[in-house]
């Protein structure tokens, strides 16, 4: 079956093949697969576990279909979106995968899509749904995760339910906003000044998170909805801090997305 003769079923060859890869042996010469193109993978950073979580993923999918995928971060002081993609380009890329990248930022330019469009390079964005950009998109509903997250809350018995999220620009905390307030005003009839002193916004880190959530029960919130997982590690910090426990005194719901 490795040196490629006739009469194997393409079923076991590949699976046969796929047994030696997992198990690290080199593939016969021959039976090499051609890389179908270049993937470009351009993340925000790597400390946030979501982003290589997403990143592993992706590139399990890109290989089985035969793709070599390019991973580009984004770091403090680095390259910026646009000279990872004008790299990518200039490498001849088949196609960029954007993982919560400009896109889902409400006070970036998004004309730069429409170039890239232009220039005859397809894109898929992750995250940050937005209608102004024509590409394919796999997005959570940030709203619907806001009333389920209210609605678990508020079938546990807790009345003061605190939202601790990212910066207001990004596109997922304007629709978890929206989600946030929605609920609240279904299950408990807040006016905009009740609902604003439940909602903290903070830095998607577990600084931030702790920062927030401190905030939060100072605000009297016996329970927390936090836009991360980052967030929500912070937020039981701030918790814990006050001799409380998670879950016990107070519950949790943590949206997992960031932006």
């Amino acid at each position: 079956m490795l040196n490629g003769k006739p009469g194997v079923s393409a079923t076991t060859r590949q699976t046969v093949l796929a047994a030696l890869d997992v198990l690290g042996y080199e593939r016969p010469t021959r039976l090499r697969r051609r890389s179908a193109g270049l993937i470009g993978l351009i993340t925000p950073e790597l400390s946030n576990p979501i982003f290589p979580a997403f990143t592993q993923v992706i590139e399990q999918v890109l290989t089985r279909y035969g793709y070599t995928p390019v991973l580009c971060t984004q770091t403090p002081g680095g390259s910026t979106e646009d000279e990872l993609v004008e790299l990518l380009v200039e490498r001849g890329v088949t196609g960029i995968v954007f993982i919560s990248g400009l896109h889902a930022d409400t006070t970036a330019d998004t004309e730069r899509y429409a170039r890239l469009t232009g220039q005859g390079v397809p894109f898929v964005m992750i995250n940050g749904h937005s209608p102004g950009i024509s590409a394919p998109f796999i997005s959570p509903d940030d709203r619907a995760a806001m009333r389920m997250a209210v609605q678990h809350l508020a079938g546990l018995g807790h009345r003061r339910i605190g939202l601790a999220v990212g910066p207001v620009r990004f596109v997922p905390v304007e629709r978890k906003l929206e989600g946030f307030a929605e609920a609240m005003r279904g299950w408990f009839q807040l006016d905009p000044a009740g609902l604003s002193e439940l909602v903290q916004h903070s830095l998607f880190t577990v600084e931030g998170g702790q920062a927030a959530g401190a905030t939060l029960l100072d605000r009297g919130c016996t329970a927390i909805v936090c836009g991360s997982d980052l967030m929500a590690f912070g937020a039981i910090r701030a918790v814990r801090a006050r001799g409380l426990s998670v879950p016990g005194t107070c519950r949790w719901w943590a949206s997992t997305t960031r932006r």
